[in-house]
């Protein structure tokens, strides 16, 4: 399988992170899992998990409406910064703007269909700190929210987020196993991520109609994808994709796919090799 990497990675262009292992936290693969990548909308993950931490601290009530608004504080003090229509994929959000929406409902959209304007209120409700305290608490202190989506002025203040594989793929295993948040809470969250709309990266790679729990991200010349996988008469796992390569969204995402669909084939062989039982 290494050389199977190897080669998609020569052929794409392409750098290539693979977390990908047991929900106990063993690593049957791991391929420049710490490399440092832009996290694009896998952030929108362990912003999920803060959000729902803060409704278990007694924080907020995820029955809370908040202003739906395009305009908000950046993380420079004294400076605003706007989410642009153009720059989602998520109508219903902008539909309401205006108007007020519940945290729950954003929180919804912003992980089913990667809603740029729903991840922005919500970071603005929530807090960066409360995001980076969900990495910080798992043991991933190398990912870090830095500031929002659109927020150009902190863009120009040399700030920008990052994700590893490694760290994305403990806040999923924290969230599978009911620990990264109340368990309770962790099932909420795990059951929204199975509704995901945007299947074109770690689903598209496994045998159709197999359960993934995931959060896929892309910008330009990013694609990642990162999930909780439960086979059906298997041992569940975590895979967490990253890439970085010059592709259009559809050729990275296809790049994704192919790498789930390499760790899918040798799974076996992979979970045995570390000294787990499979199935």
């Amino acid at each position: 399988m290494t050389f199977e990497l190897a080669e998609l990675v020569a052929s794409r262009q392409a750098r290539i992170s693979v977390w990908f292992g047991g929900l106990d936290g063993s690593p049957w693969l791991a391929r420049d899992a710490d490399l440092v990548h832009h996290p694009a909308s896998t952030v929108k993950l362990p912003l999920f998990v803060a959000l729902h931490r803060a409704a278990d601290a007694g924080e907020l009530d995820l029955d809370e409406k908040i202003a739906v608004q395009d305009r908000l504080p950046s993380v420079v003090p004294g400076r605003t910064y706007v989410t642009t229509h153009d720059y989602d994929q998520d109508d219903a959000v902008w539909d309401r703007l205006g108007s007020a929406a519940s945290l729950r409902w954003l929180a919804e959209r912003a992980i089913i269909r990667s809603s740029n304007l729903a991840t922005n209120l919500l970071i603005d409700r929530v807090g960066i700190d409360a995001v980076n305290a969900v990495y910080d608490d798992l043991g991933t202190p190398t990912s870090r929210l830095a500031r929002g989506i659109q927020d150009s002025p902190g863009g120009d203040a040399g700030l920008d987020s990052t994700a590893t594989a490694a760290d994305l793929a403990a806040v999923l295993r924290g969230v599978a196993t009911r620990t990264a948040a109340a368990s309770t809470a962790c099932e909420q969250i795990e059951a929204v991520l199975a509704r995901c709309e945007d299947n074109d990266g770690l689903p598209a790679g496994l045998p159709d109609g197999t359960y993934v729990a995931h959060k896929p991200g892309w910008i330009d010349h990013v694609c990642h994808d990162v999930g909780i996988v439960r086979p059906e008469h298997e041992a569940p796992f975590v895979l967490a994709v990253m890439t970085g390569a010059p592709l259009p969204e559809a050729a990275g995402f296809r790049l994704v796919a192919d790498v789930a669909a390499l760790c899918w084939r040798h799974r076996h062989r992979l979970a045995a090799a570390a000294g787990h039982v499979s199935a």
